[in-house]
Formats: C-alpha cells, sequence, structure tokens
C-alpha cells in the first residue's frame, strides 16, 4: 500500500516468499474491496480533494480515523508539507486507544527508523497488536516481518497465515501473495482452487502478475475446478474489522 511503500524504499533489498517468489510489495492499497467483476483495465476514478481542516477539526475532536488519516496526510505529504513529527502526532493520539491502523502505521515508522529510532521489536508489536485488532495493514506487515524473518523467526506457515487474513479483507497484493503460496505450497498445502480464487481477485484489482499464473494454473485444472474457483472468486466479500480473529 501507499504507506508501506516507505519502508520497503527505506529497510531496501526485501525479496517475497523466499526462495519461491518474485513478488511486487509495493502499490497495492491495503483494504481495498476485491470486487471480482472489475476490469483492470478500466481507469479509477480520481480521489476527491480532501478537507484538511474539516479533518482536523474532526481529529482534534477525537475521531480517531480522521486522526489515522491526518498521519498518513502529513506522512506522504498529500497537498501538504511532508512533516513526520505531525504525523507520529496524530497516528499516536489513535495508537493510544488502540486504533488499529494507527497502530500499524506507528509499527510501520519504527521498521523504518523515520521520526523514531529504528526499533524492530517494538514494530513488531504494534504490528502484532493491529493484526489482532483486524487492521488488513497490519495483517500484510506482520506476514511480511515473518517471511522475512525481521525481527521474528521466519516461519512462512505464520506468513500465510497473516497474508490469508490481510487477503480476506481485501488487499490485492496479499492476494496475489497467498495465490501463489497455493500454487506453490509455501506455508500452505498447494490447493489450486484456492490460489485461483485469490488470483482472480488480485488481478480484478489490477495485479496483473496474477493472470499468468492463472493461465498457466488453467493447464492444471479440470473445468469443474475453475468454476467453482471462479463461484469463490465472484461471491467474495471483504471480511470486516470486527470479523478479524
Amino acid at each position: 500500500m501507499d504507506k508501506r511503500i516507505l519502508i520497503f524504499l527505506l529497510v531496501g533489498g526485501m525479496a517475497g516468499v523466499v526462495g519461491y517468489l518474485a513478488l511486487n510489495k509495493m502499490g497495492q492499497a491495503a483494504g481495498t474491496p476485491a470486487v471480482a467483476s472489475a476490469s483492470a483495465s478500466e481507469a479509477a476514478p480520481e480521489a476527491a480533494p480532501v478537507d484538511i481542516n474539516a479533518l482536523k477539526t474532526k481529529a482534534d475532536g477525537g475521531d480517531l480515523a480522521a486522526q489515522t488519516s491526518l498521519g498518513w496526510i502529513y506522512q506522504k505529504g498529500d497537498n501538504v508539507k511532508p512533516d513526520v513529527k505531525t504525523a507520529i502526532k496524530y497516528f499516536q493520539a489513535a495508537a493510544d486507544h488502540n486504533y488499529p491502523d494507527a497502530l500499524a502505521a506507528l509499527g510501520e515508522l519504527n521498521q523504518a527508523g523515520q521520526g523514531v529510532p529504528m526499533n524492530l521489536t517494538n514494530a513488531v508489536r504494534l504490528y502484532q497488536l493491529a493484526a489482532a485488532k483486524g487492521s488488513v495493514a497490519g495483517q500484510y506487515d506482520l506476514a511480511y516481518v515473518y517471511e522475512q524473518g525481521t525481527g521474528v523467526n521466519q516461519s512462512e506457515t505464520e506468513a500465510a497465515k497473516w497474508y490469508q487474513l490481510a487477503a480476506e479483507g481485501g488487499d490485492a497484493t496479499a492476494q496475489y501473495d497467498i495465490g501463489q503460496r497455493y500454487t506453490l505450497g509455501v506455508g500452505v498445502r498447494t490447493n489450486h482452487i484456492q490460489a485461483f480464487k485469490w488470483l482472480t481477485l488480485a488481478a480484478a484489482q489490477g495485479q496483473s502478475d496474477a493472470n499468468s499464473i492463472l493461465s498457466d494454473l488453467k493447464s492444471k485444472m479440470t473445468d469443474s475446478e475453475i468454476e467453482q474457483a471462479k463461484q469463490l472468486a465472484s461471491s467474495f466479500t471483504p471480511r470486516a474489522v470486527s470479523e478479524a480473529r
């Protein structure tokens, strides 16, 4: 997701599924609902300009979502001068009330060492809190550190678990990742139906690399299996935060 790009640029050199996959981790927004019928070729509508003053009013009134949004805005410099100290202030205000995405955002800053000393132990702790509370960003970030063994003992099983949850939350990159894992049997048992389902959902959100894997999968599946996978994809609804396990 956009705010995750910071980590991958600053920490650098992070590959995909170790020894197996070459994954693109940058450029997908966590939590974006997956719509199987969407066309990857369709132009995305332009986002409406954010009313910073209105957002500040809500944030100063204690709105946790507004505080987190302001944190991202100041971190990335969206129509404002980038200001990591202000970003941290808003993230921390929401994190103090255990707002999941704010916890994940602070974890990313700790991992990258941006605005705070680099602290992988604290980053993992924040990811775990965020992930347990249903943050798709936190689930993806936690999956990634388990995949890489960054601040934790490397575990493909744990990585797959959290990629799965992030995929269920609608994250396109996580859907792509878990689809490849089901294709290759990395951290999960090989399951072509599940692989086809998740890669179809990822492709619908613009993960173009998923299409080549889908083409290869078709040659290994029966017509009945392909139809079953397509039905699973078409009936998919992103998991609500309250349903996180």
